[in-house]
């Protein structure tokens, strides 16, 4: 690892100050991406700016349709929160199979979603919660939000505060989890709001998470798993890796999105 400076700081807009003065530097959240690669040498900041000072990147705020996570909110504290766990089961639930219980106490929503990995499963829950990223700057909408592989529409020097997430109390997420790391090999994210159904997929795009508008479409005419039964996704827009092939992986979302559609229909 290459020696860095380590910034300690107790607001948003210090962060950011210091971000864009010191070139080559990074935020650290929960640090469970940024120290492995670092520690592999695999990236090299000049400077760590830590979040964890930041009080108010810890709340959980609850509105009159919405609840706001703060970037700083660990995935324990998005698991265990009642106020989550009454007004949007599926992301309670979500947040409480990432990882271990180290992982859990340490990752945090903003660092999870900023990273954007493919098999990550936040982004599942913004896409199928139609969720809005908030940042120092403006609010970005979930769909406009991840762009692909590990990238996102943050402009360089642009800080996550928090996520906005309607209440959604028909909501689950099912996944069918690596087994060493538990990312998704398969994470299905099912909700089922005022304005009808979204389907998010994630761990198994060649583009990273996505929302599958095909299940959604069939689900709005006719709300029973029977409805996806005709359904196919394209193989060539699967992950294919050492983990599973795209045809395999294109089976289990249906799979994971009938037993999701049928456990919110109980």
């Amino acid at each position: 690892m290459n020696r860095f400076d380590f910034k300690r700081v107790d607001s948003v807009q210090a962060a950011v100050t210091l971000l864009c003065e010191i070139e080559d530097s990074s935020v650290l959240a929960g640090g469970q991406t940024l120290i492995p690669t670092m520690k592999q040498g695999l990236s090299a900041p000049a400077a760590l700016i830590d979040l964890g000072g930041i009080s108010e990147l810890r709340e959980i705020r609850i509105e009159e349709d919405a609840i706001v996570v703060g970037a700083m909110c660990t995935h324990a504290d998005v698991a265990n929160s009642s106020s989550i766990r009454q007004h949007i089961p599926g992301l309670a639930h979500l947040a409480g199979q990432i990882g271990d219980a180290q992982v859990r106490n340490r990752g945090t929503i903003g660092g999870s979603i900023a990273n954007n990995d493919p098999a990550a499963d936040y982004p599942a829950a913004c896409l199928g919660l139609d969720a809005t990223i908030l940042t120092d700057k403006r609010a970005i909408a979930a769909d406009s939000f991840f762009l692909g592989l590990f990238e996102t529409a943050l402009d360089e020097g642009e800080l996550i505060t928090g996520v906005r997430f309607r209440h959604c109390r028909r909501s689950t997420y099912l996944k069918f989890r690596n087994p060493a790391s538990r990312f998704a090999i398969v994470g299905v994210f099912v909700g089922r709001g005022k304005e009808g159904w979204r389907v998010a997929i994630t761990g198994a795009g060649r583009d990273g998470v996505f929302r599958w508008r095909a299940a959604e479409e069939a689900l709005n005419g006719d709300c029973r798993p029977q409805a996806l039964e005709p359904l196919r996704l394209s193989i060539e827009e699967m992950l294919d890796d050492i983990h599973a092939k795209g045809d395999y992986r294109a089976h289990l979302i249906k799979v994971l999105a009938c037993d999701a559609v049928e456990k919110l229909l109980r």
